[in-house]
């Protein structure tokens, strides 16, 4: 008999707790039925990105007929890959269970208004679609987010630093590659294709090995970035350690190599910046063999 007591009493008193859990009253910031913009907008929509860093520094992306472009870089041509990383990244997400809610937590979390790690505001057409807060990390690969119009803090799988407000990391790394050089003169050596072979200056014919590692050096190459003022005030005073004049089917650009303090740049016609340059790319493009390149190999 007490057995069959103690069994009704916990049966009561669970369903007790479930009647009290579904009907007690929730806090004011998690009533709200609206989704998490990463749940309500389309990446394909998204056709500007503004994006503000802790210290209030900002960046605008903006998708233009021929791809996204950084405005307030001479409208250099963004990153398409890092621009489909972001979106597809923030907006994808399968978020749990809100982490908190509260004024203090948007805080503690930097996801408040006026403070935060990032602040990403997404839009359309000029008009905006919604904004993100991203905060602290609770661990790898994870960060605190919140949606601008929402209370809700969640932990979601990104990372504030794939999201940079320095308009310098966004440049596509490849706006400086020459897919096909019909030309090449520099004031060391000349190249050029003709009759669907190519000749040297002289009309002999390159080492194929070493002509190979020159158009490959160009097809490949990559910037790392964009030379601070100091930097490009002190390369405005110097001679290029290399100058290559091309002529492609897209077109005729100009190529100035550069090495100051152990840094590496490169300037292009086609842009009024020095480019920071990784020295494997350096080294690529100055250390072809002269004599090589010429054809004169042979005669040895």
């Amino acid at each position: 008999m007490k057995r069959t007591t103690g069994a009704l009493l916990l049966i009561l008193l669970i369903q007790c707790v479930i009647v009290s859990t579904a009907y007690w009253p929730r806090p004011a910031g998690l009533n709200s039925t609206a989704q998490p913009i990463w749940r309500s907008v389309d990446a394909g929509s998204v056709d500007e990105v503004r994006i503000t860093d802790d210290s209030k520094r900002e960046l605008v992306l903006q998708q233009s007929a021929t791809g996204w472009l950084v405005p307030g870089l001479q409208t250099l041509p963004a990153d398409p890959e890092m621009i489909s990383g972001l979106l597809t990244g923030l907006l994808s997400q399968r978020e749990d269970w809100p982490v908190a809610h509260s004024a203090a937590a948007r805080q503690r979390f930097e996801v408040a208004d006026y403070l935060f790690q990032r602040r990403i505001e997404l839009y359309s057409g000029g008009g905006k679609l919604g904004t993100v807060y991203l905060g602290t990390s609770p661990g790898f690969r994870k960060v605190h987010a919140r949606a601008g119009d929402q209370d809700e803090i969640y932990t979601i799988d990104f990372n504030a630093f794939d999201a940079p407000a320095k308009g310098g990391d966004w440049i596509d790394p490849k706006l400086l590659q020459i897919r096909t050089p019909m030309r090449i003169d520099t004031d060391i050596y000349s190249v050029h294709r003709e009759g669907g072979a190519w000749r040297s200056g002289n009309g002999a014919t390159p080492d194929e090995r070493e002509l190979l590692a020159l158009l490959a050096a160009l097809r490949s190459l990559q910037v790392k970035g964009i030379a601070d003022e100091k930097q490009a005030q002190l390369l405005d005073e110097v001679e290029a350690d290399l100058v290559l004049h091309i002529d492609s089917l897209s077109g005729e650009v100009t190529l100035q190599l550069y090495r100051n303090e152990g840094a590496h740049f490169i300037r292009s016609s086609e842009y009024p910046l020095f480019f920071i340059l990784g020295r494997y790319d350096y080294d690529q493009l100055t250390s072809i063999d002269i004599e090589r390149i010429s054809g004169l190999h042979s005669a040895e």
